[in-house]
């Protein structure tokens, strides 16, 4: 499904470049549950936004789908993403002018989802995630936890072939942080391919392999026993 070859990515500056990445070679099949971890500044996120077709590298070739990924126009890597791919931030990124339904609602308008379809598909996620009283509000008017639950609902509403998340659990309670990882357990069990970035190692241990960055190189890139009960 992905092939990173030799990703680099680096920051121009007075004296010379500032690597992030440096020569990344990673393969992820599909329907794997991959997670990255490291320590802050060694290019996780920058890994996972050039996945996620929101950054590009400096050098290396990117491959989605057997697409050339580092050779296609804007419009083509949005419809490619749009079509295969939800993304949960770090910083939630949902739209402060719409509501919560609005939001929700936003990836299944890009896909040119019918009316009908589209409110059944918005209802089941504010069943699922326990906010239908939230729906008519805007993200401002929520807590951190609440906009991380419609961040993750907002990224999985459309069934993405891939799902990226950064941090998913980072700002919710221990009890919603567990519910959302047996989720994505879910998910993937269903056929969804999952990257994860998190500094927990108890939140890795749902997924089935583990790549550690340290300085922007891959230290490690091993398959893990998973210890979670799925």
């Amino acid at each position: 499904m992905i092939e990173l070859k030799g990703i680099t990515k680096y920051y121009k500056t007075g004296f010379g470049n500032t690597y992030v990445l440096r020569n990344v070679n990673i393969n992820v099949r599909e329907e794997e549950f991959v997670t990255v971890m490291g320590p802050s500044g060694a290019g996780k996120s920058t890994l996972l936004n050039i996945i996620g077709m929101l950054d590009s590298p400096s050098e290396g070739e990117y491959s989605f789908l057997d697409k050339p990924v580092h050779n296609l126009g804007e419009k083509e890597r949005a419809r490619l993403y749009q079509q295969n791919m939800g993304f949960v931030f770090q910083s939630y990124h949902l739209i402060d002018e719409l509501t919560v339904y609005e939001n929700l609602e936003t990836p299944l308008l890009y896909r040119k989802i019918k009316g009908s379809e589209r409110k059944s598909m918005v209802c089941d996620m504010l069943d699922r995630f326990q906010i239908v009283g939230k729906k008519d509000l805007f993200p401002g008017q929520l807590s951190g936890g609440q906009q991380q639950l419609v961040g993750v609902a907002r990224a999985i509403i459309g069934n993405p072939r891939l799902l990226l998340a950064d941090e998913p659990t980072g700002n919710l309670h221990s009890e919603e942080g567990e519910k959302i990882m047996e989720l994505f357990c879910r998910l993937n069990q269903g056929g969804t391919t999952i990257i994860q970035v998190t500094h927990s190692e108890q939140k890795a241990a749902y997924g089935k392999r583990i790549i550690r960055l340290k300085d922007g190189w891959v230290k490690e890139d091993s398959s893990v026993p998973s210890v979670v009960m799925k």
